[in-house]
């Protein structure tokens, strides 16, 4: 019951984090760029509730959002994906507990995903290289992600351990032993 109740909400902070990304985050954007929230969320899924369920996610943001926003369908698929496998790792060699590592980790998944859905879009819609205002880009939307995730880091941490608890159970001392 309490797995139910935690994948509903997971789906309820999707919806959330949409309704923040399309309408919230066109008003505070910084030089015409806005985070992406859905790289956090699935980075954070998988974090704390296992690459398992965080690809099952992945799988499922990645078809609504290349259905709704992409132009090409597979691109947010394809680097969601990544990010989840990306997550799992960063899950088994790092420690969740401090500020920093989060921050790190929301960075390198950040930098994954758009140098990845930028390569992707240049293969698949014949785009013109423009690596200037790409790593533009790339620099302010890195900043933005991890600027969120340092104010809403005691919310992630609270949340997350709690979801980690219900999905991986106790598990403390067979990890590391």
């Amino acid at each position: 019951m309490k797995k139910l109740i935690v994948v509903i909400g997971i789906f309820i902070t999707f919806l959330i984090t949409y309704f923040l990304q399309s309408n919230f985050f066109s008003w505070f954007t910084i030089a015409g760029i806005k985070p992406n929230l859905f790289v956090m969320l699935t980075l954070f899924i998988t974090l704390f509730a296992g690459i398992k369920l965080g690809i099952c996610y992945s799988l499922f943001f990645g078809i609504f959002l290349d259905i709704v926003i992409g132009k090409n369908i597979g691109i947010y698929l394809t680097m969601l994906l990544l990010v989840s496998i990306l997550g799992g790792y960063f899950d088994k060699n790092f420690s969740k507990d401090s500020r920093i590592t989060i921050m790190l980790m929301v960075l390198a998944s950040t930098l994954l995903f758009e140098i990845g859905s930028y390569i992707l879009s240049i293969i698949m819609q014949n785009i013109n290289v423009q690596i200037l205002e790409f790593v533009k880009i790339l620099f302010i939307e890195i900043i933005f992600n991890t600027i969120i995730t340092v104010i809403i880091y005691p919310i992630i941490i609270q949340v997350g351990y709690k979801i980690e608890d219900i999905f991986k159970g106790q598990k403390i001392l067979t990890k590391y032993f």
